[in-house]
């Protein structure tokens, strides 16, 4: 018997990311152009990494607080008091090791086994596979996609809720389609949760990365009230270059703390603190970081769009947010072979959409959070490439 046979069949069934199967195949290859992960090419900046440093050469290397140093929770109070206009105390903010982590607490203190959780897809694949390792059963709705957009139907959301159902899954803007929920959808989304008694997880990672009016996308944080059933899960990672760090952080009602911190002992037992500290100062002093890597992408995200559309091969729209081009190619039925026929022709890595889930399959998605030539020289592959299809 294999040893593999006496692990628990959840274990087992834990999928191999498809955006990882790519990674290992390209990884290393001399000229590639990496448009595969939903990171940028700018390491975390230096005040940022002075500020840790300090903090680790300092003797900052103890237990900490499991729900976060008082100072960062004290300044992702100032944060959303800069950029969503809310008052929020600190008893709001949770510190977790990265947004994955913060979506697997939300999951766990959500649902357990035989429930149901709706999310909107296509989808990043670890939302789908920290609620089933967990025992609940993810339930997509496929976003409709016409004339090279996306949009989301709400009656049929609410088609799929049923007496199992406890939460719904809400990633706006959205990775990987860039699909970005209005105002009013919001709204009729949260109305809907109301009614049904439902919970929402609140993945808003890209809020700033919004590329309508505005300084930041929609949210949830504009039209709820106190009450309403919303968790919020953020990350360090895309903001401020900060992917490696493993550092995000939950917005939650303060009647959920002790859960929430239990939560945290018994899974990393809680952040380090010299990392916490380099946090405090991203949020205090790196806005205009901020600025300056969605200027970097809004130029970026033109030139790849542009290129692949002008070859009348590509069907897509530039996103509304977040930092990917989801791209339907003209003759590609298999995006995992084409993913890893990329790599092979041209040297451009590419995650393929299979890895999202239903709705995904024929797509292709590019990250263009990266230096402009960079994106304009693997634009200028990709569409020789796919001109020879």
């Amino acid at each position: 018997m294999s040893l593999l046979d006496s692990l628990s069949p959840r274990a087992r069934a834990a999928p191999e990311s498809g955006i990882v199967e790519v990674i290992n195949y390209a990884r290393n290859r001399e000229g590639l152009i990496p448009l595969w992960a939903g990171e940028g090419d700018l390491p975390s900046p230096d005040f940022i990494n002075r500020a840790a440093s300090e903090a680790l050469l300092g003797g900052e290397t103890f237990y900490t607080w499991q729900r976060g140093i008082p100072e960062l929770r004290e300044a992702l109070s100032r944060y959303y008091a800069r950029h969503f206009t809310v008052s929020l105390p600190s008893d709001h903010f949770y510190v977790t090791g990265s947004g994955m982590h913060a979506i697997m607490l939300a999951v766990q203190a959500l649902t357990e086994p035989g429930d149901e959780l709706i999310y909107l897809s296509p989808a990043w694949p670890n939302i789908v596979a920290s609620v089933e390792i967990g025992g609940a059963k993810a339930v997509p709705l496929t976003l409709d996609f016409v004339d090279g957009g996306w949009s989301l139907d709400v009656e049929k959301l609410e088609r799929l809720i049923t007496p199992r159902t406890r939460a719904l899954f809400i990633n706006t803007p959205s990775n990987p389609t860039g699909w970005t929920a209005s105002r009013d959808e919001l709204a009729a989304i949260l109305n809907l949760a109301r009614r049904h008694g439902l919970w929402i997880i609140a993945d808003e990672i890209y809020a700033l990365y919004h590329y309508g009016t505005g300084t930041r996308a929609p949210s949830f944080m504009d039209i709820m009230e106190e009450g309403d059933k919303v968790i919020f899960a953020n990350s360090f990672s895309k903001n401020w270059s900060m992917t490696g760090w493993r550092v995000g952080w939950l917005v939650a009602p303060p009647e959920l703390g002790q859960v929430i911190e239990n939560l945290i002992q018994y899974s990393n037992s809680g952040v380090a603190q010299f990392l916490q500290r380099g946090c405090v100062v991203a949020l205090d002093r790196g806005d205009e970081f901020v600025r300056e890597n969605i200027g970097r992408a809004r130029i970026s995200r033109d030139l790849l769009c542009d290129a692949l559309i002008s070859t009348n091969r590509v069907d897509t729209l530039k996103p509304e947010g977040a930092l990917y081009a989801f791209l339907k190619v003209d003759g590609v039925t298999d995006s995992r072979a084409a993913a890893l026929d990329i790599v092979d022709k041209v040297q451009v890595a590419l995650a393929p959409g299979s890895a999202f889930g239903p709705g995904g399959e024929l797509f292709l998605r590019a990250c263009f959070l990266r230096d402009p030539a960079q994106v304009r020289e693997a634009a200028d592959r990709l569409a020789d490439y796919i001109l020879k299809l």
